[in-house]
């Protein structure tokens, strides 16, 4: 196994070595730069998504979901959301909207971890979401991230999310020796510590074995504030560090205020440090008195074996059950909301 990862890494050296491509060259620079500089790894928890299986086509496992849902059930939601509005929709075939809605019924009831639809398999499927740390605290955004072409503060233009369509196979979308050594790295990675239960601990240690190999999902940024216990998020998973760059513009300008109800002292300074924050440009890191707000950079590993990508785990926790989300649906695509 060694021999077999130290020829796959060989290989793409030999090749990022043969491509006349400079930007990847810099990347990969990058890449060993932060692993330098930043050599721990920040564990947040799990997150959630949905993935399908066409054999129709490549037959290959491809997110159709982002997989930043926070619990089971709210990816079981998202599926819900997608079969009805396929329903509704996407087809004028009674036979198809009939097969949809019955998958639609059993979401509405059940907390179910696959389907298979119209010969296409859906599942749930289960990441671990942490960031790279170092001295300094988290990693913030590197160069070479990808950035909107209009680097915006008041619109809400964005690059689209990189999930959707993204193909579920170890090594899909790495660019060099450094990616592939992550993966390498991460493949004996479980949960260990007594802040931990039993349950997660063992649940994590058995996937290992069930599910052996690594997905890199495509990286994305958040907004953290460093407190007393260290860093935490505040906001949502953003494709770019100008999105959640805007987030935390924002946050501090108009949506802090509102949200915890400051006091015009602390309004008047958080306003001040959102002013400074924006025009400093492309700044990663703002102060209101003595709190610390970062951009940081935010990385997804999911766990794949022979059957396909890692579904929930036993002890993964939901705090919401299955439920009607949409209005009642026949077979001719006729709406009845009296229900």
């Amino acid at each position: 196994m060694a021999d077999d990862w130290k020829r796959q890494l060989d290989r793409l050296h030999t090749g990022l070595v043969e491509r006349d491509d400079p930007a990847a060259w810099v990347a990969e620079a990058d890449a060993v730069d932060a692993a330098q500089r930043y050599p721990y790894l920040a564990l947040r928890g799990p997150v959630f998504g949905v993935a399908a299986r066409d054999p129709r086509t490549d037959g290959r496992w491809r997110l159709i979901q982002e997989a930043t849902d926070g619990t089971p059930q709210q990816a079981r939601d998202a599926l819900h959301s997608f079969l009805w509005f396929r329903a509704k929709d996407d087809t004028d075939d009674r036979a198809e909207r009939r097969e949809l809605l019955a998958a639609v019924a059993v979401l509405e009831r059940e907390p179910v971890n696959e389907l298979e639809v119209l010969g296409v398999r859906y599942r749930v499927v289960r990441g671990d979401e942490f960031a790279r740390s170092g001295q300094d605290g988290l990693e913030p955004p590197r160069p070479t991230d990808r950035e909107p072409a209009d680097l915006s503060w008041t619109g809400t233009d964005t690059i689209a999310s990189p999930d959707p369509g993204f193909v579920l196979d170890p090594g899909y979308g790495d660019t060099g020796p450094s990616a592939a050594a992550l993966r390498l790295g991460l493949r004996e990675f479980a949960y260990s510590g007594a802040r931990f239960p039993d349950d997660v601990r063992e649940d994590s240690r058995r996937a290992v074995t069930t599910h052996p190999e690594i997905v890199m999902l495509p990286v994305g940024f958040g907004v953290t504030e460093q407190d007393e216990r260290g860093w935490r998020p505040r906001g949502a998973f953003m494709p770019t560090p100008h999105d959640a760059r805007r987030l935390l513009y924002h946050g501090m300008a108009t949506t802090w205020p509102l949200l915890y109800q400051f006091d015009d002292p602390t309004k008047a300074a958080y306003a001040r440090a959102a002013e400074r924050f924006r025009a400093a440009g492309r700044a990663d890191e703002a102060r209101v008195d003595d709190v610390v707000f970062r951009v940081c950079r935010i990385e997804r590993l999911l766990r794949t074996g022979p059957d396909g990508p890692e579904p929930p785990r036993p002890s993964d926790r939901d705090v919401d059950e299955p439920s009607k989300m949409h209005p009642t649906m026949d077979e001719d695509g006729t709406l009845h909301y009296d229900d």
